[in-house]
């Protein structure tokens, strides 16, 4: 990965990595990145650190399982500070908040920040695993025993899907639809990342017939 080369560490090996929501473009997290520790970042597509207090590399989310899914890496002009944009999978703060900004200085006192549930990121956060699955199987996983069974175990998932969504409409009932819609939407995207394609491809046809 050469433009590893161009990137400025400090003294001890190390470059700065604030992690934004892809989403929301919310400031999650800051942490410290080497050279293995970004070309880990990008080959597994989990964020990868290096912990400057216990001397060692850590996968955020590793213990937790709230993974920083690396959608892409973002160099400053100085080439000493990165930006992942990414998809978490749970909260980036240890104390469970959001983001590890949840505070904020009113009167010269810290005062917590009241969080609302968003739900923006909810389809980037379910690719995102998806994806993960597919580049890092774990045994068990539903979405690796599709992706494992093939493209047609795959298109009849979809297939029988739509056909539920359709009888729930027929239903008039909103917890089916929504149900069955969520579970329809689910192997949508395990079939557009079996095909190397995201939401985002559709999204751009979207706007295109805009």
């Amino acid at each position: 990965m050469k433009f590893i080369e161009d990137l400025k560490f400090d003294a001890k090996g190390l470059v700065p990595a604030v992690v934004q929501n892809k989403s929301t473009k919310e400031v999650l997290m800051v942490a410290y990145m080497n050279a293995d520790t970004i070309k880990q970042t990008i080959e597994t597509g989990r964020a990868t650190f290096w912990s400057r207090s216990r001397q060692e590399v850590w996968v955020k989310g590793a213990t937790s399982g709230n993974y920083m899914y690396i959608d892409e890496v973002r160099v400053d002009c100085d080439g000493d500070c990165l930006v992942l944009m990414a998809n978490p999978a749970g909260p980036a703060c240890h104390t469970g908040n959001r983001t590890c900004f949840y505070r904020t200085v009113e009167n010269g006192e810290l005062v917590n920040v009241e969080e609302e549930e968003d739900l923006s990121d909810v389809m980037d956060v379910d690719q995102a695993v998806i994806i993960d699955r597919k580049k890092n199987p774990e045994q068990g996983s539903y979405t690796n025993y599709l992706f494992e069974k093939g493209e047609d175990k795959i298109l009849k998932k979809v297939g029988e899907e739509a056909a539920e969504v359709v009888i729930a409409g027929k239903n008039r009932s909103k917890d089916e639809i929504r149900y069955e819609v969520a579970d329809l939407i689910y192997h949508l995207t395990v079939m557009l990342v079996d095909n190397d394609m995201t939401w985002d491809d559709i999204y751009k046809e979207m706007k295109r017939r805009r």
